[in-house]
């Protein structure tokens, strides 16, 4: 097999790449091309498709079994914008249509489970529920991909939770978080986390190229098996148990705060609420079928921990 990865030096990227090479596959980074997009809906960035030069791309993935796109803005707290659509919503579209184009098998695009918002489990379902500028623009890079004609070629949208790894600036406030006089959960603590590692994310788009036979259009990542209380515990922390039904009232403020400033504060309110409530999830086609990654989030946050 030969692969080629969209946005290769990227955290999720290298990850990959560093998970195929490991497992003697052949593989080869590619630059995303910048993309902008006025488009506010999924009509419109079909409509804008054509108009994309996608020949170095369809060049770069001619020869390749699996093309992975990591590349994107990864930035969940950013205002909506020409570049936040143009990278998360058009995007996906212009490598699986050039992808199809180059004759690949299998196009995985690593999307976000942000997609879902506040659903109170997540699931691999179309149903999409975003609340900020960044959560939109992977929720129409969906859209977008579902909507497009490709008989010929297998897409997969993997769905990726709140992913941590080695030196990613998340993990390190995570971690400072977890040492600090704020660090706390929703008592009784015991509401599963959806944070994981950015290792087993590599090894879950490993086992999904791999695949040999039919894949969904939708895999979501599995949990790793912490609960908001053991997350913070595992970066060295020691979070103390606030009452649920106080800090259900706190976040429900905060949003309403929010309302008030158009939505600005978001972001940084659904954080405290995944950190106090974290976030429950279906078990999912990838451990169903075999292809649950080994668990590392806890090592990767221990290892913050002590930094």
């Amino acid at each position: 097999m030969s692969w080629a990865v969209v946005g290769g030096t990227g955290f999720v990227g290298a990850a990959v790449l560093q998970a195929l090479d490991a497992a003697g596959i052949a593989a080869h980074a590619v630059t995303a091309p910048r993309l902008e997009s006025e488009a506010v809906s999924v009509a419109a960035l079909l409509g804008e498709l054509p108009h994309v030069d996608s020949a170095a791309l369809e060049s770069a993935f001619r020869g390749h079994d699996v093309v992975v796109n990591a590349a994107g803005l990864a930035t969940p707290s950013a205002p909506a914008g020409a570049e936040l659509t143009g990278a998360n919503a058009l995007l996906p579209a212009v490598v699986a249509h050039a992808a199809s184009r180059a004759g690949v098998r299998r196009v995985i695009h690593l999307s976000s489970a942000a997609v879902q918002g506040r659903m109170p489990v997540l699931d691999e379902s179309p149903a999409v529920l975003p609340f900020s500028a960044y959560s939109r623009s992977k929720a129409r890079g969906e859209q977008t991909l579902a909507a497009m004609d490709l008989p010929d070629i297998s897409v997969v949208i993997l769905r990726a939770t709140s992913v941590q790894g080695d030196g990613r600036p998340t993990t390190t406030a995570l971690a400072r978080l977890a040492r600090s006089r704020f660090a706390s959960a929703a008592a009784p603590g015991t509401a599963p986390s959806p944070v994981t590692s950015v290792g087993a994310l590599a090894e879950l788009v490993l086992g999904l190229g791999r695949y040999s036979s039919a894949v969904p259009g939708i895999v979501l990542q599995p949990w790793e098996g912490l609960t908001v209380r053991t997350a913070l515990q595992s970066a060295g922390g020691s979070p103390r148990l606030l009452p649920a039904v106080l800090c259900r009232i706190a976040v429900t403020a905060g949003f309403g705060i929010s309302a008030l400033l158009r939505g600005r504060l978001d972001g940084q309110v659904r954080r405290v609420e995944l950190l106090w409530f974290g976030q429950d999830q279906v078990r999912g086609w990838a451990v169903d079928h075999g292809l649950r990654p080994q668990a590392r989030v806890q090592e990767v946050l221990a290892r913050a921990g002590v930094d």
